[in-house]
């Protein structure tokens, strides 16, 4: 599952941080500390490793 935009790459790459033990969970913010929570350590890899070329800075809500 690809990210949609630069920005949940973004967050993804914190949260599997967090995941990792790298970082603080606690110094999540926002969708990162939700990814954190609720995502695998795999679904956030495929989250992160995204290409960000050619994506919006923030995706639009339809």
């Amino acid at each position: 599952m690809p990210a949609k935009s630069k920005a949940q790459q973004m967050a993804a790459g914190a949260a599997l941080s967090a995941k990792r033990g790298e970082q603080k969970e606690s110094d999540l913010k926002g969708a990162s500390k939700e990814m954190a929570q609720s995502m695998t350590e795999k679904e956030l890899k495929a989250l992160a490793a995204t290409p960000r070329k050619g994506k919006p800075g923030h995706a639009r809500e339809d």
